[in-house]
């Protein structure tokens, strides 16, 4: 814990003091641009205005964004939930990953950046508010040791974290563990990103009674395909699960959708 984090506890009023030396010292600055701001975690106007926040039209199962509200036809799905539809309830995201949201996802993955998780968890709670009213217990999607060792955190685990604050449902970080080290899935299709993810994830045995008729929701930080979380999605649901929903803080958009 942080000195300053010790010297709030022990002493709030000191905390705030504190807090608002280093915001004098140091103004916070936008998300995405070093624009000031009013308080660290936010868009300034410009970039706010910027932000792809994802609402309506978008796809009923997956949540991808879609161009227009006749896009998903009466059923409103996308051509991917209507050729496979993933094994979880609902899946919403907060932002379409496009450039902007990239300024604040790959430093939060990459770049340690942890502090992140508390600007976007606040977003993902209002993108996934009706999915958070229905849920008995947060999952974060797992990485293996060996990156988590790299990295040092967990991002999914941090936002889940924080949400289960905001939400005040219960968060279990390490429920799933992910038992195979998979390779980067960037330039993998569809297909083969399901191929690699196969087999990769199970439940902590130490954890497994917390799973059975819960309502989960799962929370990672980035959706492409669908892949991972329709891998961890059928995990929990073998392991007793009463359904699966799940929370991203950026969905990318599906290009047949343009």
């Amino acid at each position: 814990m942080s000195a300053f984090a010790l010297v709030a506890r022990a002493a709030p009023g000191v905390g705030v003091a504190l807090r608002a030396t280093l915001d004098v010292l140091l103004p916070p600055s936008c998300l995405t641009c070093d624009r000031p701001v009013d308080a660290p975690g936010r868009f300034c106007a410009e970039c706010f205005r910027g932000a792809a926040f994802i609402t309506e039209p978008c796809c009923a199962h997956c949540g991808v964004p879609f161009s227009h509200a006749g896009q998903g036809g009466t059923e409103r799905l996308c051509p991917g939930c209507r050729e496979h539809p993933a094994p979880w309830g609902q899946a919403r995201a907060a932002l379409r990953y496009d450039g902007q949201a990239k300024h604040v996802l790959l430093p939060f993955k990459h770049a340690d950046r942890p502090e992140l998780a508390a600007a976007l968890a606040p977003m993902m709670a209002r993108a996934g508010a009706a999915l958070l009213r229905r849920a008995e217990l947060i999952v974060p999607v797992p990485l293996h040791r060996r990156r988590l060792f790299a990295r040092r955190y967990n991002q999914a685990a941090l936002l889940a974290q924080v949400l289960g604050r905001l939400s005040g449902v219960p968060s279990a970080p390490d429920l799933l563990c992910r038992i195979r080290a998979t390779v980067p899935l960037g330039e993998f299709s569809a297909q083969a990103r399901a191929e690699q993810v196969a087999g990769a994830f199970a439940i902590r045995p130490s954890r497994a009674a917390r799973v059975p008729g819960r309502r989960v929701l799962l929370v990672d930080d980035v959706m492409t395909s669908g892949a991972t979380a329709a891998a961890c999605t059928e995990i929990l649901l073998a392991a007793g699960a009463a359904a699966v929903d799940v929370l991203v803080a950026a969905r990318v958009p599906d290009p047949r959708l343009r």
